[in-house]
């Protein structure tokens, strides 16, 4: 008899493989305590119970700890300086990451919050190992393990791993929940909710437990850490460009002289960096044609005055900071004039007599006056996490 493939596929296609999942978990365990019997189906279950209650503890604990000690932390760094030296790419990465966690509160909490949580969850586990040694008070439960399992102790088993294997569906129906609610128009979120199994345990379980917590706090707080982090990626010329060669700091300082307010030293140095240097047709052909690409570092820019836009911005920005600007390189898209986005980056400054940030585009300054035009978003895409 030949096998029909494609009724075979379509017969396949019919079952939500989610609910297969959440089933085949159930099944799983139930063999599994069938197997064990009951002493060792107990224990495990003891495990799985201690395990979340210490989870829930060590959750408790953390969160006051971190509140009280976020801020000291906040202090302790900012008065750690970068050194004044070019960078190795290990401490590139590593002062990337301090910077991340004194500027930015959520990444602060989450780092501290993790490493209290670490320690003491594994305080908590070494205080287990009594309870698990056999001589302590929960040791009967891990008693009998040798001996072969009765009848009885089988069907007790297999009912402890029905438990067991109940709380792992639980478990993973609320990974399940959360993605679907953070993506809630995506094909698999709309297949997931398929799932007559999972809409159960949702509704009934997960929905009453967490209330509105997960479905109206989680995708803003998500959209928060996007924001971070996209400011995080964008801080690493900060840390690469923390260097400011002499040659640069004199130039900065000459062209702002006389400059009363940030707005006016923001816009000279836009102005010089604009006409100043030239762009590279050559490094971009190299790239696009033979995936090589030239890096540079912003003495090399200001020595040659070539270079593309990631290059104006990195050396405006180190101009910008040696005359007390607070400055940004933003990385993103930007209009390439046909209809479409290119990868692209400019520039952010900070104007403390306006106490706002502007964008300026100084690789665009030969085309138009792009220091803070009204229609600047509309060309300019900055990278965000998807």
């Amino acid at each position: 008899m030949k096998l029909d493939m494609t009724t075979l596929l379509q017969t396949l296609s019919e079952y939500n493989w989610i609910t297969v999942l959440l089933l085949a978990v159930l099944l799983s365990s139930v063999l599994q305590g069938l197997v064990r019997g009951a002493s060792r189906s107990a224990g495990r279950l003891f495990t799985l119970l201690s395990g979340g209650v210490l989870s829930l503890v060590g959750i408790a604990i953390a969160i006051p700890l971190t509140m009280w000690l976020s801020p000291k932390v906040q202090t302790w760094l900012t008065e750690l300086p970068l050194p004044d030296r070019e960078l190795a790419k290990w401490e590139q990465v590593l002062y990337m990451l301090v910077m991340a966690v004194r500027d930015f509160p959520l990444m602060r909490f989450a780092v501290v919050f993790l490493l209290l949580y670490w320690i003491i969850r594994t305080l908590a586990g070494f205080a287990m190992l009594f309870v698990r040694g056999g001589s302590g008070l929960f040791g009967w439960l891990f008693s009998g393990g040798d001996r072969p399992a009765s009848l009885l102790s089988r069907l007790a088993g297999a009912g402890i791993g029905a438990v067991i294997g109940a709380a792992r569906c639980v478990m993973l129906i609320a990974i399940l929940f959360i993605v679907v609610t953070l993506y809630p128009n995506s094909g698999f979120s709309r297949y997931v909710e398929a799932s007559p199994v999972y809409q159960q345990g949702a509704r009934t379980i997960i929905e009453p437990i967490t209330g509105n917590l997960i479905k109206e706090k989680l995708p803003v707080f998500t959209r928060s850490v996007e924001a971070e982090l996209g400011s995080i990626l964008q801080q690493k010329y900060e840390v690469i460009d923390a260097n400011i060669p002499e040659s640069i700091e004199l130039a900065a300082v000459e062209i702002t002289k006389g400059a009363d307010t940030d707005e006016e030293k923001a816009r000279r140095l836009y102005d010089w960096v604009g006409t100043r240097v030239s762009y590279d047709y050559d490094k971009v052909k190299d790239y696009e044609e033979k995936g090589i690409w030239h890096e540079q570092t912003p003495q090399m820019t200001f020595d040659t005055k070539r270079g593309v836009c990631i290059d104006y911005a990195r050396l405006y920005a180190v101009m910008a900071r040696t005359v007390g600007l607070q400055v940004k390189v933003v990385t993103g898209l930007g209009y390439d004039g046909q209809g479409g986005y290119g990868p692209h980056a400019w520039n952010e400054v900070y104007l403390s007599e306006k106490d706002a940030w502007i964008p300026l585009d100084s690789t665009w300054a030969k085309s138009g006056d792009w220091f803070n035009p009204p229609a600047f978003s509309e060309t300019h895409v900055p990278n965000k996490l998807i």
